[in-house]
Order: C-alpha cells, then structure tokens, then sequence
C-alpha cells in the first residue's frame, strides 16, 4: 500500500471510525495503527489471514463510501487549503478583493 493510501485511511477512519463494527475498528486499529501484519492479526483472533484481508477490504471500501456521502475530509481539507491562501495572502497583503473571496470560500464550505 502507498503511503498516501495508508494516510487517508487513517484520515478517513479519524471522521469516520465510530460509524464501523466493533470487530472492523479493532482490526484496522490492529492493522493500521500498530503495524500488525495480517498474519499476526489472524493468530490473535483465530480466523484466517483470508478472513481479515476480506474484512480490512471491506472496511477500506465503507470509509470510502462514508466519504462520498458526506465529504467531511474532503470538506476540512479544502477549508484547509483555504485557509492557507488566506494566511499567505494576509502576508503579501495581496489585496482585499482576494481576501473577501477567499472567506466566501471558506464559509461556503
């Protein structure tokens, strides 16, 4: 897996996480937050390294759903971004016209 695929999981399960299983949020945290390989996580919960692949897959593909419905990261890193610009353009004072579009913007979002 990526490292940009690792980070927005993470990310995604951050917004999301509590709207999962209980057996779905252990096994990512066991998988993505301590680094346990498939293997290890299949010993520990007595079930084959197939059955936690499937239910990681599973779980990866629900985060991706919630976010399609709800755009909350996509939302915040957006607002992020914008909030950026802003930052940068209070530094170059680069003008007011820009600085109240940006803040329409933001409070679209």
């Amino acid at each position: 897996m990526r490292h940009e695929d690792f980070v927005r999981l993470s990310q995604l399960f951050d917004y999301y996480g509590r709207l999962l299983t209980e057996k779905q949020q252990e096994l990512f945290e066991l998988h993505f937050h301590y680094d346990l390989s498939l293997a290890e996580i299949a010993d520990l919960q007595g079930v084959s390294r197939q059955a936690v692949h499937d239910l990681l897959r599973r779980t990866s593909q629900q985060l991706e759903v919630y976010e399609n419905a709800l755009q909350l990261l996509s939302k915040d890193l957006r607002r992020q971004e914008l909030l950026d610009q802003l930052e940068t353009s209070l530094k170059s004072q680069e003008g007011l016209s820009q600085l109240k579009q940006l803040l329409g913007q933001i409070r679209a979002i």
